[in-house]
């Protein structure tokens, strides 16, 4: 069963993780969670996957990456939250 997560709570999905992880570990273990972004949505072990670091030693260091690959589109205009504090 595919979970779906708002982008808010990407990191906290990201903190469920045993630190330190590979690149390919977290893209496996993350392979069955989808973001809903602001127009549309991505699989986040596939966002995962595209990161620059081959592994991680904290969820900070890991979401922190996924900025760099997330469409411009994931957040919106500019200003914008995602309405969920």
């Amino acid at each position: 069963m595919t979970e779906q997560i708002k982008l808010s709570r990407v990191e906290p999905r990201l903190e469920e993780l045993s630190y330190p992880v590979t690149r390919d570990d977290a893209a496996m273990e993350l392979s069955d969670v989808t973001v809903l972004l602001a127009d549309g949505e991505e699989n986040l072990g596939a966002l995962v996957s595209e990161v620059g670091s081959d592994s991680f030693s904290s969820a900070t260091d890991l979401f922190e990456e996924l900025q760099n690959v997330m469409p411009i589109e994931a957040v919106g205009e500019p200003g914008q939250s995602d309405g969920d504090a």
